[in-house]
């Protein structure tokens, strides 16, 4: 079976078991942006897929996969599958023909353009694509439509750690180490994630570290998984990680645990942010986070008085109205201790979105192009509108972000074209934004699935999945990798990348997308990317396959990449120095009150993954975890009169949903927790809170305040 890119796998060892009848491809899963290699198993007359195995010679995962990567190719033989376009007549959603559904689209967006200008027709896109179609997304916005409204759902994982390592370290690479840094750590702090659910395969690294003698610092609100087998579980109360850092940051230079040399030579600002740690002493970070003073010491301690360790977080920390300021407080710890630039030492994010990173570099974000260039700097707009071949100004400014652009819908902006993303389970305040939806004059939408956005839609059009495709993600260390796929396509379904060239045609701009693959797109990326933050230039598929990956950045063909940022502590600032960002604790956006007397937190199982629009599909997933629920502390459960598995309505000042209840003391008395994956009625997010954090423009669904009561039943309301 010949690969679409002439690839000769089989002189190639993927320490694999070719079977007859077989050939191996390698690629790598979908999901979680571990990004862990596997190979596809194809069968060679046929050209079905048959399964998927790990892969041993990729470092990331070791011959390893979580039961989202095994089960991952089952979602392109789904007899769920969209195999033909879909436009809605007489209210209903009709197969047709393709030319009729272009020839619609492009009518209604001259339509819609031509009524409004060229802003009132926008793109909702998102990371779970390869860069070459993130990169495609954002050239299509700025010069196939020529507008500024376009923004995707890495808004709603990824933008706060961006913002707050832009802010701190002068530049975004979700971890300044490879992860094969971690087990050379003395101590590692993760915050605000699971870990051993949500990331799984990173867990090795963690036991690796532990083996060494390595300290494990956990600060979750619930006893997980991972904070099961922490040295310090801080189960501190949603919302203040503000003021839980500033206390450990108290004790640190109280009992002088700073490394001083590295904080007068590489860092800007400690003055301020000593001034601030001093009105944060344990007793009032304790008072504060609902922790205990002496726990709060100890992992000060911990931390502090280890040579080398990491600071790891995910949306726990992220996802709040000062999500920004929490991820620059925590890379202040690395900081002002000296722990960044080495092995063994620096910060990372756990990325959610299979490329989370690269889908937020290359143009997909709303004041953003290629590169990680911003789009109100007049050189990089000459920069990109060179390599595009247009004029500076045919490039439209900056939009706005992803929850504003709904809010937009039906106002500024009439028409949506949305790609790879379903807001209809991963925006807060779903009543709201079916609303937004509705409200549209005319809708797309590009998914391999129909799913709760696209039931909306006036035109759906049918996509591929990760193995029907080639390109490159990011993964969540900075290492860009190749995807490889079969050459096939179920039904009539087109890859996106295709059908946005073809629309670029149709609108009398096909000039600038003439691409005959991904390969030439990545090129194209490649010249757009050079000499910007996000620099890829010296990556090429061929590079990457020979060195397992490439990381960025990697400004030449000669140069071999960056693993570790920061080794001669010289920091992305003009005078090279971080900056120690100093921080009061606020609180959440909305706090408890006698109505809504509980906090409700969100998060994620290991079973599914983001809206579950593919997970939920997939029988040995969703069997395992089939439908939400509620946990909830003895002590509440008993005050309310709930009883395990008794359904259980939760309310906020958004909407309600009704989950039975699981019984358990992992989570704190005065809040409970939903996970997200679920749809319609049994959708969290019909609660969760739209406040945005005003630098990275991320809702803070991590904490909002809600009130419960038992229910019956039959008043379950099903997704």
């Amino acid at each position: 079976m010949p690969h679409p890119q002439n690839a000769d796998y089989s002189q190639r060892t993927y320490a694999a078991i070719e079977r007859e009848g077989e050939v191996l491809i390698p690629t790598h899963c979908c999901f979680c942006g571990m990004q862990c290699g596997m190979n596809i198993r194809v069968d060679k007359d046929s050209n079905q897929v048959l399964g998927v195995e790990p892969r041993y010679d990729f470092p990331m995962n070791g011959g390893r996969l979580c039961p989202k990567g095994v089960a991952a190719y089952r979602q392109a033989i789904h007899p769920e599958r969209l195999l033909r376009p879909l436009i809605r007549k007489n209210g209903q959603l009709v197969e047709s023909a393709w030319d009729e559904a272009m020839d619609l689209i492009v009518s209604k967006i001259r339509d819609i353009q031509g009524k409004y200008g060229k802003d009132a027709f926008g793109i909702y896109s998102g990371s779970s694509m390869t860069n070459e179609k993130c990169y495609l997304v954002g050239k299509f916005a700025r010069i196939g439509l020529g507008t500024k409204h376009i923004d995707y759902n890495g808004r709603y994982c990824m933008s706060s750690a961006a913002a707050g390592f832009n802010q701190t370290l002068g530049i975004d690479r979700g971890g300044t180490n490879p992860w094969s840094d971690i087990k050379f750590a003395d101590v590692l702090l993760i915050a605000g994630s699971n870990t051993a659910e949500c990331h799984p395969l990173s867990m090795p690294y963690v036991w690796g570290a532990r083996d060494n003698g390595a300290k494990l610092i956990v600060v979750d609100p619930r006893q997980t998984k991972t904070a099961l087998v922490a040295d310090i579980h801080l189960n501190l109360k949603p919302g203040t990680d503000l003021a839980l850092v500033n206390g450990l940051i108290h004790v640190l230079i109280k009992e002088d645990m700073i490394n001083h040399e590295f904080v007068k030579n590489h860092t800007s600002g400690f003055e301020d942010l000593k001034a601030m740690a001093e009105k944060y002493p344990p007793e009032v970070a304790a008072r504060i986070t609902g922790l205990p003073k002496e726990r709060i010491v100890e992992a000060a301690r911990i931390f502090g008085q280890a040579k080398n360790g990491m600071v790891l977080f995910a949306r726990g920390v992220e996802q709040h109205a000062k999500g920004s300021d929490s991820v620059s407080n925590y890379t202040n710890l690395c900081l002002i201790t000296g722990k960044i630039g080495r092995k063994g030492s620096g910060v990372a994010t756990f990325t959610g979105q299979g490329n989370g990173q690269g889908g937020r570099e290359h143009g997909q974000k709303a004041d953003q192009l290629p590169g990680y260039r911003k789009i109100t700097d007049p050189e990089a707009r000459k920069y990109i509108a060179g390599v595009w071949g247009v004029d500076e100004s045919e490039i439209p400014g900056p939009g706005i972000s992803a929850f504003e652009l709904l809010k937009a819908l039906g106002k500024e902006v009439k028409g949506l074209l949305l790609i790879c993303s379903n807001p209809m389970v991963s925006a807060p305040s779903l009543g709201d934004v079916k609303q937004y939806l509705t409200s549209l004059e005319f809708f797309v939408c590009m998914d391999f699935f129909l799913s709760e956005s696209a039931e909306l839609a006036d035109v759906v059009l049918p996509s591929t999945v990760w193995i029907e495709d080639n390109g490159t993600t990011t993964n969540v260390e900075g290492r860009v990798i190749r995807i490889n796929g079969i050459d096939k396509t179920p039904g009539e379904a087109r890859r996106d990348w295709e059908v946005l060239c073809e629309l670029a045609d149709r609108l009398g701009r096909g000039q600038f997308f003439r691409y005959n693959s991904p390969q030439e797109i990545f090129d194209e990326l490649r010249v757009a990317s050079r000499g910007g933050i996000a620099d890829y230039f010296g990556i090429t598929y061929e590079k990457i396959e020979k060195m397992d990956g490439v990381f960025w950045p990697c400004p030449s063909v000669e140069h071999e990449g960056t693993p570790r940022l920061f080794e001669d502590r010289k920091f992305n600032f003009p005078d090279g120095k971080a900056r120690l960002l100093a921080f009061e604790h606020k609180g959440p956006n909305e706090d408890v009150d006698q109505e809504y007397p509980l906090l409700l937190t969100t998060g994620r199982v290991v079973y599914h993954y983001l809206s579950g629009n593919q997970t939920r599909r997939i029988d040995s997933l969703r069997d395992k975890c089939p439908d939400p629920y509620v946990e909830i502390h003895p002590e509440t459960a008993k005050r309310y009169g709930i009883e395990n598995g008794h359904y259980v309505k939760i309310s906020s000042r958004r909407g309600y949903i009704v989950v039975p209840a699981k019984i358990t003391k992992i989570t704190r008395p005065d809040m409970v927790f939903v996970p997200y994956h679920w749809g319609k009625t049994l959708a969290i997010n019909n609660l969760t809170n739209p406040a945005l954090d005003p630098k990275s423009k991320i809702p803070e669904f991590k904490v909002c305040a809600v009130k419960i009561e038992p229910t019956k039943q039959q008043e379950v309301r099903h997704g």
